[in-house]
């Protein structure tokens, strides 16, 4: 279970994690990859698997360290639980109204979230069609508008 991995690509990262969760992670993967909006790059960033706008799309990059590429998701193998983090919920109230509302008719709890993590200790339990739905709500435009308008004041 890792923390922050040393992987330097997604399929790096999986074929390190303990069998129990490379379904998951891969089944997440697929998911996003499916679903993400064209524009989007793949990327191991932070020791997770990322989806980033790239500098080709943003050249300014992300704010606390332009260096690297503005962050969107990233899907990660944590000690007690499988993590989604996904600025966007962070960013924009409406996205994470949408997103807890759905959760809740799906299983009649609230998710465990916090700004921008959501955690699945259940790991039987991801709704991978509504991540594949929130995954799909925000263009690398609409997001880089949002991003700016929230952060870069």
């Amino acid at each position: 279970m890792l923390m922050q991995s040393p992987a330097a690509t997604p399929k790096e990262y999986i074929d390190l994690l303990p069998e129990d969760r490379k379904e998951y992670i891969n089944k997440l993967r697929s998911t996003i990859c499916t679903r993400i909006p064209k524009g989007f790059e793949e990327v191991m960033n932070y020791g997770m698997i990322g989806y980033v706008v790239p500098h080709s799309l943003y050249p300014a990059g992300y704010h606390c360290a332009p260096s690297q590429p503005l962050p969107f998701i990233n899907i990660a193998s944590q000690k007690n639980y499988i993590a989604v983090h996904h600025m966007g919920l962070y960013a924009n109230k409406g996205l994470y109204d949408w997103f807890v509302d759905e959760y809740l008719s799906i299983y009649k709890k609230k998710p465990d979230i916090g700004k921008a993590c959501i955690r699945f200790k259940k790991v039987n339990e991801i709704p991978y069609e509504l991540i594949g739905d929130l995954v799909a709500k925000l263009t690398p435009q609409q997001w880089i508008t949002i991003y700016e308008q929230q952060f870069k004041r």
